[in-house]
């Protein structure tokens, strides 16, 4: 079971987990022992509410898949046990992170004092690149 917060929580029965052969450099542990794991996690299957659900499906993601399904694989780590753990952990992060909803930006202006502060630094630069010019001798 994966707690995504309070009230929320994944069945273990929801998210598929497959063994699979590691990919690059090893030697003979590569080529042996399938360390590597594969989860998939049907968003539109699940138990997740709507909210959640909607979200997911919103998010332009590479690891998900037109059909709605979360594909992660992970083989940082040399054992079964500690991929399968990261591959929970970015499910996880993932379904965390759209979740999340941004504040609503308030628009400001610029204060007086601000403004003018700023106008008075532009003519004063202004000047300072004039006095830079060709000296006339009269």
């Amino acid at each position: 079971m994966l707690k995504v917060s309070s009230q929320v929580t994944i069945p273990a029965s929801e998210i598929e987990i497959t063994a699979i052969r590691a990919q690059g450099a090893g030697g003979q542990n590569v080529n042996k022992v399938s360390t590597a794991v594969h989860l998939r996690f049907d968003i539109n299957a699940s138990s997740l509410p709507d909210f959640h659900k909607e979200r997911l499906l919103r998010l332009s993601d590479q690891r998900i898949t037109k059909e709605g399904v979360i594909v992660i694989k992970a083989q940082e780590y040399r054992s079964q046990e500690k991929n399968r753990e990261d591959a929970l952990a970015r499910l996880l992060s993932l379904i965390k992170s759209a979740t999340i909803v941004q504040k609503k930006r308030k628009p400001t202006k610029p204060s007086r004092l601000s403004q003018k502060k700023r106008m008075d630094r532009k003519t004063k630069k202004g000047q300072l690149k004039s006095l830079r010019g060709r000296v006339d001798e009269y």
